[in-house]
């Protein structure tokens, strides 16, 4: 019997009908999934890897046979929901066996499974691991209902309300990342810690020579490797670059639609990350690590919005933006300091935001100013007129990033908000209100905008904002306990997050 005719019924995945029986597959994904089915057979695929995404933009995952995955295309697969209750470090935030899991949300009484939902539209075979395809999941829980927490089913839902109003979210990626080498790949008794102990490394490639071709050529059979694998999972780069920092590179991708950005983000780095490890080196998305001469990473998320024709509505004939785009442009500064929350999530996220760093520190707008919190790209009759966010770290969640700046920009259109004058001059001296200078200034700031709570859910702000208020209480204990609070600091930044982003 092969993989292709085996019945769900008797594969022991799941919840026998569970998808058809709550309607969780549209007409184009039910007959993706028989396709899905197909190649599995056809191509000889011996591991599908069926990920979910958590809340810090993680991917987790059951590696499962080939029937196991096909009867999971029907079934969906139980999936444990303590990931939803479990920090940066993994460690349990709420009290977990209270009612509703510590978390307000009955479904989580008593530490369930929840069920994930393979999308068989994101099906890849990955050309670095053998025979192994890769799907993307939804969690729902057992009866049916999404997970408040999931980050895809936000942004699916953000995605959907914009197209009530006729129109699509177009979004491009640009991101920083650094890579070092591993001293040793041996794991000592020592460095089984909770988080673990930091990576003993080393740089990759000397720093400090922007866009070098030749430092960039120093390491081609890894730019090489990272360019075969991106393209054979269906993600080609549009640039590689060589960065300001010792083995900083950015990668930037054409633009995408919905959902898609995210998804690939997601794969993105969790692929960078792989490829690099077989070549005995360590890819991280860390904004900041805390290691000599290394300088912040970020990520620039460029975004219009298309009508039905798939004409950019953000382009003006006679201005730099439309009305449309205006309004757009608004709502980012409106919120902007409650969606640092989301696009800066960890403690050094905030250590990027400073004076003189080309990166934001205020809320302003410029047109081609790269030290604005928004730099407007484009200008009067160019179809390709686009803002450009530049307020993330690349360890941000992509499903909550840009369901984040999607929420403020619709925000800003429908209750036709207006920006304030474009910065002409430095963007560092303008008169503009500051940026949350931590992440405990964040959280602050986005309990008190109401707009999240509306358009995200209670539940799932509620479930955020307690996480990353125990996860800066942890820092603010191993730094308030120590002799040198900065090296304090330091070290457990670079345990927190240096492997785990």
């Amino acid at each position: 019997m092969t993989a292709a005719n085996f019945s769900p019924a008797i594969s022991g995945i799941g919840r026998h009908g569970f998808v058809a029986e709550h309607g969780l597959h549209t007409a184009d994904q039910q007959s993706a999934a028989v396709e899905v089915a197909e190649q599995i057979d056809r191509l000889g695929i011996r591991t599908v890897r069926m990920v979910v995404v958590d809340q810090h933009g993680t991917p987790r995952a059951k590696f499962l046979s080939p029937h196991a995955a096909i009867a999971g295309l029907s079934n969906g697969i139980d999936f444990s929901g303590a990931i939803y209750s479990m920090d940066s470090a993994n460690f349990l935030f709420p009290p977990a066996f209270a009612p509703g899991g510590g978390l307000g949300i009955e479904e989580f009484t008593g530490f369930p499974d929840v069920v994930i939902v393979p999308d068989p539209a994101t099906f890849r075979v990955l050309p670095w691991a053998d025979s192994t395809a890769w799907i993307l999941c939804d969690a729902y829980f057992s009866n049916g209902r999404p997970v408040p927490l999931d980050p895809r089913h936000i942004l699916r839902t953000q995605v959907q309300r914009l197209a009530e109003q006729n129109l699509t979210y177009v979004t491009g990626l640009e991101v920083e990342f650094y890579i070092t080498r591993r001293v040793t790949p041996a794991i000592g008794l020592h460095d089984t810690t909770q988080p673990p102990a930091p990576l003993a490394v080393e740089p990759f490639q000397f720093g400090y020579q922007y866009l070098s071709e030749v430092r960039l050529d120093s390491v081609n059979e890894t730019v090489t490797a990272l360019r075969d694998g991106l393209i054979g999972i269906g993600l080609p780069p549009r640039s590689i670059e060589d960065e300001w920092g010792p083995g900083q590179l950015e990668i930037s991708f054409s633009p995408m639609v919905g959902l898609d950005s995210a998804d690939a983000m997601l794969l993105f780095r969790s692929a960078v990350k792989q490829i690099c490890a077989r070549q005995g080196l360590h890819a991280t998305f860390m904004c900041k690590p805390p290691l000599p001469n290394f300088f912040a990473s970020g990520w620039h998320l460029h975004a219009s919005l298309a009508d039905a024709s798939g004409a950019n509505v953000f382009r003006s004939e006679e201005n730099v933006l439309s009305e449309t785009g205006l309004g757009y442009l608004a709502g980012q500064l409106a919120h902007a300091p409650a969606m640092a929350a989301f696009a800066n999530p960890t403690v050094n996220g905030y250590s990027r935001l400073a004076p003189y760093s080309f990166a934001p520190d205020r809320i302003s707008w410029a047109v081609e100013n790269r030290g604005s919190l928004v730099r407007v790209q484009g200008g009067p009759g160019d179809p390709g007129t686009h803002l450009e966010n530049r307020i993330g770290e690349p360890a941000a969640n992509p499903y909550l990033f840009l369901a984040a700046d999607l929420a403020a920009g619709r925000d800003g259109i429908t209750r036709g908000l207006t920006p304030p004058p474009s910065v002409a001059g430095d963007p560092y001296t303008a008169e503009a209100a500051a940026l949350p200078a931590t992440l405990l200034d964040a959280v602050a700031e986005l309990d008190k905008d109401p707009l999240y709570r509306d358009q995200f859910g209670a539940e799932f702000v509620d479930s955020y904002q307690m996480m990353k208020r125990a996860e800066y209480a942890r820092f603010e204990a191993a730094r308030g306990g120590a002799e040198d609070p900065d090296t304090a600091a330091a070290g457990w930044q670079l345990r927190e997050y240096f492997e785990f982003y």
